[in-house]
Formats: C-alpha cells, sequence, structure tokens
C-alpha cells in the first residue's frame, strides 16, 4: 500500500515501521476498495502516522472525543487550527473502523418500561422498523427527561407533561413537530398504563393543538430562480456536472430526494428513452420519458464524471470515501446553491423544488390530477396543497420560459 503512495525510500520505511502498521495499513485498504483518490490516501496515512505515534499505548480501544483533542493539542510540534481539524476528521472514523473508539452511550431511563413498549409496537401493533426507531427515541427522550428532573412514571402528574413541552421542547420543536410528539406521548401513556406503570388519567390530559388540513400555503421557488439555481451548474468540474443532473432531476420531475439518492444505472434505459424511479411513499416504480435535458446530464456524468466504483447508485459522493450519495447529501447539494445565490425562501430545499415543478405545471393548465399522478402521489388531496396559491402569481410564473428545461 504505502509503496503505491510514496515514491521516496525513507518515507516509506517511515510508514512501515511506525506504531500501529496493521491498524493503519489496513483502514487504508478499505479506503480504496471504496474509492478513495490516490491524493487523498496520502494525505490520510500522514494523519494516521502523527495519530498512531501520539497514541499512549493504555488507552487503545477506549479513545473518545475529548481525548483525541488533546492528544492533537499536545503534538510536538504543535499544529495549526486547521491541520488539527483535519487531524481530528480523520482519526475518527479510523478509531472506530479498528474498534478504538469509545462512544458513551446515554443512560436509558425506565429501561423495562421502553423495552415493553418497544416490543409491543413491533410484535402487536406492527408498526414499520422506521417509526418504532423514530418513537422510540423520542420516548427515551421523555423518560430521560423525567429521570434528570426528579419525576417518577408512577407519581406522574398531567402538569408534568406540560412542563416537558415547555422546558425542553419550546426550543426544540415546531408546531408540528411538537403535534407529532403529543400523539406518541398520548400512545405512549396508554401502554403504560396498561401495565400499570403509570396512572390512566395521562394519555387523555395531552390534547393536541388542532391542525386543519392545507392550512400552510405550499413553498415554491419561482421559476425563475430554479433557472438561476440550474445555472449555478454549468461548469466541468466533477462537482457540476453530478449536481447539474441532481438538480434537473428535482425539478423536472418533482423527485423527493430519497429517490434522487436511491436512482440506480439500470434505472436509466436511453435506448428506449425510459427513466424508473422507485417511489418511495407509493413503495412501487413508476416510469417516466427521459427527457433530453435530463438525459444529456445524466450521460455527462455517467461517461466522463463519476467515478468508476462498484456501487450500482447512480450518483456517488465526490469526497473520500466515494460511496453513493445520501438524502441528506442530496439536500446539501440544493441548500448550499440555493444560500450562494442569495434566494429567501422558507425552505431551500429539494422540497422546493418539488413544489417549484407542481407550481409551474398548475400554471401551465396542467389538472391535479395530472399533476399528482406526475409527482408520485397516491391520492388527490396530496396534491390540493398546489391549488391554494394566487392566482395572479400562477399567471406571473406561467410566464417563465423554461429555456430548454423540458
Amino acid at each position: 500500500m504505502f509503496e503505491n503512495l510514496f515514491a521516496d525510500v525513507d518515507t516509506i520505511a517511515r510508514h512501515r515501521d511506525g506504531p500501529l502498521f496493521d491498524e493503519r495499513h489496513r483502514y487504508l485498504l478499505h479506503c480504496a476498495s471504496v474509492g478513495a483518490t490516490l491524493h487523498t490516501q496520502r494525505n490520510r496515512a500522514r494523519a494516521l502516522l502523527r495519530l498512531a505515534m501520539s497514541l499512549p499505548a493504555d488507552v487503545h480501544g477506549q479513545v473518545d472525543a475529548e481525548l483525541l483533542r488533546h492528544l492533537i493539542s499536545k503534538h510536538q510540534p504543535p499544529v495549526a487550527d486547521q491541520t488539527a481539524a483535519g487531524l481530528l476528521n480523520i482519526g475518527r472514523p479510523w478509531l472506530k473502523f479498528i474498534g478504538w473508539w469509545h462512544q458513551p452511550e446515554q443512560p436509558i431511563a425506565f429501561p423495562e418500561v421502553l423495552e415493553r413498549f418497544v416490543v409491543w409496537m413491533r410484535d402487536e401493533r406492527g408498526l414499520t422498523p422506521c417509526t418504532v426507531e423514530q418513537w422510540r427515541y423520542r420516548t427515551a427522550n421523555f423518560l430521560r427527561w423525567c429521570k434528570e428532573a426528579g419525576r417518577d412514571l408512577k407519581s406522574l402528574e398531567p402538569e408534568d407533561i406540560d412542563a416537558y413541552f415547555v422546558t425542553y421542547g419550546a426550543q426544540r420543536w415546531s408546531r408540528i413537530s411538537a403535534g407529532h410528539i403529543a400523539r406518541m406521548l398520548r400512545v405512549f401513556f396508554k401502554h403504560a398504563a396498561s401495565t400499570g406503570a403509570c396512572s390512566k388519567r395521562l394519555a387523555g390530559s395531552i390534547l393536541c393543538h388542532r391542525r386543519y388540513r392545507l392550512e400552510t400555503l405550499p413553498y415554491a421557488l419561482g421559476w425563475h430562480d430554479v433557472q438561476r439555481l440550474i445555472n449555478t451548474a454549468t461548469g466541468s468540474t466533477e462537482v457540476d456536472v453530478r449536481d447539474r443532473a441532481i438538480l434537473l432531476l428535482l425539478a423536472i420531475y418533482g423527485l423527493r430526494r430519497g429517490e434522487v439518492a436511491a436512482l440506480r444505472l439500470e434505472d436509466i434505459d436511453r435506448e428506449r428513452g425510459h427513466i424508473r424511479v422507485w417511489r418511495l411513499k407509493r413503495h412501487q416504480p413508476q416510469i417516466y420519458p427521459l427527457v433530453s435535458s435530463v438525459e444529456q446530464a445524466l450521460t455527462l456524468y455517467i461517461e466522463t464524471a463519476r467515478p468508476s466504483v462498484a456501487q450500482a447508485q447512480v450518483f456517488i459522493r465526490t469526497r473520500s470515501p466515494r460511496v453513493p450519495i445520501s438524502a441528506p447529501g442530496i439536500y446539501d447539494v440544493v441548500n448550499r446553491r440555493l444560500r450562494s445565490l442569495g434566494v429567501q425562501a422558507a425552505h431551500l430545499g429539494p422540497h422546493a423544488l418539488r413544489h417549484a415543478c407542481a407550481s409551474k405545471m398548475l400554471a401551465d393548465g396542467l389538472t391535479l390530477k395530472e399533476i399528482g399522478d406526475h409527482l408520485g402521489h397516491r391520492s388527490a388531496a396530496s396534491t390540493s396543497i398546489y391549488a391554494k396559491v394566487d392566482l395572479a402569481g400562477l399567471r406571473q410564473v406561467g410566464e417563465f420560459d423554461l429555456g430548454g428545461l423540458q
């Protein structure tokens, strides 16, 4: 490995003879297997050698963030702040890979009550793993707050639940999130009461605020801003070529960020002019005609910019490790470029492009049924939000030319 990274004999010997050779070597091989570039591997090898020389023999297997920062700060000669940040970013995943990272777990309060609730959700209610995990996490947060506040489930009062929303949730949750958590806690207290863990009157004391269907306006970008956004990715770098294809998929097909991240190479059929999208909420594929601008952008990325990796997903991270981009990564692509343009909107992520796509179709005279089919909605009710916009604004949007995006 080191012979492939360095040409100088003394440098190679220093890396081979340095401490923790096997641990460093295994991790570098792993990084190479997921597409790390030669330049990145050289920098990583240098950083790993520095870190290995700093690690005392008695801390193997129990390094945490505080200790790692301390060791880096004591490095001789002292390193610059930017170098220290790089060592931290390289050291953490390396130590996790070799099993030496110590991540203290937050204590679980009332573990038996929480476990019974999880088993009930999974085995009796048949909730999806995603829902079970999300509700477990939120319930654990509430139980931990109870423990830290000196409150016991047996003697818990409705006023204590109110205090949780006021002291813990006020700075953390939006109005909608608070409503979701209130409904979740009501289910939890019903179950806990059935096992004798708390009072039966707690569940009924939780009153969720009323939400009206279609109470909020859609947060679509103006089509002019969509065009400006796509024009930020006209360069020839790997980042620009990849991001242009991503932005076109979001704007023209109104895809969700997870649907773009999940797109695979075999889903693009250039011979037949089709693209196959796995609709996350319908749990089934949907076939679209491959619009020429999207086809050109995808072809350019796949044939000239996409790294040679084993993964079947279309879009790959531009930094090591060279693995498929995640749904949050798709969000970052859009958010970063919108912020650079100074766009002012309530939401600056991929869903704003999905709304923009729907609003543009509505302005162009398509019916809600046609828009819903295009967006992969399961019901017309999901599409009706796009009808709640100012007609004058729609007429103004309708004057925009797609400018080659069709």
